[in-house]
């Protein structure tokens, strides 16, 4: 199938258009918010992408800047995509700014390269080990438990990603601590190792674990890492993206993005191959969490 564009996206690469246009007329930012008779904060915020432009107040500006013909239409289409609502925005209430932008930059990536040095990465999570995540949250400022439930339901939500036609290329490089981490009980623990197993066979998905006894000389914090369209393309920049406490995110610029995206090269380097990882989740497995399952449990791939 055919998935529309994110509105966050096309609201990047708009407001990256318009800031070239007006900087290749040689307008400073002041001068076209006079002459439209809007406030200069108004041109600062949508040129950052921190607001979007309504497609008539695009139109304006392409008057205002004499744009014409076939790069009027597309500015004007893309303005048309950015002013739709993602799904995510049906989560408004219980979602921050931040991490609507970063749904919305998962959702039109062409490639995404992660790497979780604490937990296993939320595209790849289970929905009992999603929801132990996001609940402990409550020790550090009280989630009623309705939005505990709607946290969870976007989480397995963006999962959905895996599935879009044209596929998504997922790169995930996790520490060998977050196979060792508890999470839950032996079962939700168990049930997330399997899960990783099952979604590393996936064409489109190459995950692998860095070693507790690597050597390498990186280290970060978690991040990840958006790539949009072919690389020649100067509306379609990587972004580079940090996971803080409740999810909070921030996005970088070109810098930033570059200097991870080495980082992250570091890391895959150093790490296990993809089937030394998956024999290594599936050991981890078996050898950590599946004594819950000689209790009569049913295991992580529906066996008993």
């Amino acid at each position: 199938m055919t998935v529309p564009g994110s509105p966050t996206v096309r609201r990047r690469r708009l407001a990256a258009e318009l800031r070239g246009i007006r900087e290749s007329k040689g307008k400073s930012g002041d001068v076209v918010a006079a002459a439209l008779r809007w406030s200069p904060s108004k041109i600062s915020r949508y040129e950052l992408a921190r607001t979007g432009l309504k497609p008539r107040e695009v139109e304006r500006l392409l008057d205002y800047y004499e744009i014409t013909g076939s790069r009027r239409e597309l500015l004007l289409s893309l303005a048309e995509d950015a002013s739709r609502k993602g799904w995510w925005e049906e989560f408004a209430d219980v979602l921050s700014a931040d991490y609507q932008q970063f749904i919305g930059l998962e959702h039109e990536a062409s490639s995404i390269a992660i790497w979780h040095v604490e937990v296993v990465t939320g595209l790849l999570q289970t929905e009992s080990y999603a929801r132990h995540i996001i609940s402990g949250y409550n020790r550090v400022e009280p989630i009623a438990p309705g939005m505990i439930e709607r946290l969870v339901k976007v989480r397995m939500q963006r999962q959905q990603v895996l599935t879009h036609e044209p596929g998504l290329q997922l790169s995930v490089v996790l520490d060998e601590s977050v196979l060792k981490r508890r999470v839950g009980d032996d079962l939700v623990m168990y049930e997330q190792l399997k899960r990783l197993v099952r979604e590393a066979d996936r064409p489109n998905v190459t995950l692998q674990i860095l070693p507790l006894d690597a050597q390498h000389a990186v280290f970060v914090e978690s991040f990840v890492i958006f790539r949009f369209g072919p690389d020649d393309d100067a509306m379609y920049q990587d972004v580079v993206s940090a996971e803080h406490l409740k999810n909070a995110f921030s996005v970088e610029g070109e810098r930033e993005t570059y200097l991870h995206r080495l980082a992250f090269q570091v890391l895959v380097g150093a790490s296990l191959d993809p089937a030394s990882s998956r024999a290594l989740i599936l050991e981890t497995a078996e050898s950590h969490w599946s004594g819950i399952t000689s209790r009569g449990a049913v295991r992580g791939d529906g066996t008993a």
